[in-house]
């Protein structure tokens, strides 16, 4: 994806405060509506953690899910592996997944070239979220790695433990569209030899999986596992263009975490499928980048929202899932 449109759609204020935020300068304040782009949550005690796009990996805390305190990012540089192994990369880091697994809570990110799949996911881990532990976020660096030639694009990471306890990662956006690929059980590298699923594609010809869309806008999906099945939300369309954005988000599911993905019209998410969970409504022009979380008894998903009502600045869009009769998802507006 070229996410670069982001930064040109957003407003210098808002640019302002992403700086402000990577630089620590409004650590400790506390806001209601966050602005906020690709954000994922982790829950530790009483407190939620909030990582989002930004810099060095931004991040805040909340104790209610309504007011969020800003904290100190995840890195306080951009990692050096990426910067001299990602050809372009400049250190502004996207689209973090956040997961615990045995012991440890990890954070995998995206470091690219903008507009091209020269990208790479990387990943690091810490024992707590706690922002007042003066422990850093061990990096082991890069999990995988796409270059020009390759039909896929190392960003947009989420990592899924399957029903035997292996640590699965979806990761993709455009090009052949969204893979899985099985980690070790460290979550440092992909599993040798490495194989990859496409597990949802809007290149579809009607009658085989061959690429014939000009834009296979596909990207940011995301595992949740519900009722013997797992649920992959995947973001359509286009983000980063302010009031122009049309994202939205469609899902489907299978029992198998490999799929193949199924929406509700029976349709595979490699073959032109995917049901309708969120778009544009009276408050967002789009909406997209979607998470899924289950805390105390309920459901949650959280996603980014381009403002009608502030020129289309990204804010946090956050409201409790509930299921219908069928075991479908339901995200109310």
């Amino acid at each position: 994806m070229k996410k670069f449109l982001f930064l040109c759609a957003m407003g210098a204020s808002a640019l302002g405060a992403l700086a402000q935020q990577d630089a620590g300068l409004d650590r400790g304040r506390v806001v209601s509506e966050p602005w906020v782009h690709d954000p994922v949550m982790a829950k530790e005690g009483d407190t939620y953690h909030l990582y989002f796009t930004g810099r060095n990996i931004s991040s805040m805390s909340s104790k209610d899910l309504a007011s969020w305190r800003f904290e100190r990012s995840v890195f306080s540089r951009p990692p050096q592996w990426a910067m001299d192994s990602v050809r372009g990369y400049k250190g502004h880091t996207w689209a973090p997944d956040i997961i615990y697994h045995k012991g440890y809570y990890h954070i995998f990110y995206s470091c690219s070239t903008f507009g091209k799949n020269t990208s790479a996911i990387g990943h690091a881990y810490r024992k707590t979220l706690s922002p007042e532990v003066q422990e850093p976020w061990t990096d082991t660096g890069a999990v995988i790695v796409s270059h020009p030639g390759d039909n896929y694009n190392a960003i947009d990471p989420n990592v899924v433990i399957d029903d035997d306890g292996h640590p699965w990662m979806a990761f993709g956006s455009f090009w052949g569209g969204i893979q899985l690929v099985r980690l070790t059980d460290d979550m440092s590298a992909t599993l040798k030899p490495e194989k990859l699923y496409t597990i949802c594609t809007r290149r579809f010809d009607g009658q085989a999986d061959v690429p014939s869309m000009p834009e296979n806008a596909v990207e940011a999906p995301f595992i949740f596992k519900h009722g013997g099945y797992y649920y992959l939300f995947v973001s359509y369309d286009f983000c980063c263009r302010g009031l122009k954005s049309n994202y939205k988000v469609v899902v489907g599911r299978s029992k198998d975490v490999t799929g193949p993905y199924i929406d509700k019209e029976g349709r595979k998410l490699t073959q032109g499928g995917g049901s309708l969970v969120i778009g544009q409504n009276d408050d967002f022009v789009a909406i997209g980048h979607s998470a899924a979380y289950h805390f105390d008894g309920k459901d949650y998903f959280m996603a980014h929202g381009y403002s009608r009502t502030e020129d289309g600045a990204s804010k946090l869009f956050l409201r409790e899932m509930t299921w219908d009769e069928a075991g479908w998802p339901v995200v109310e507006p």
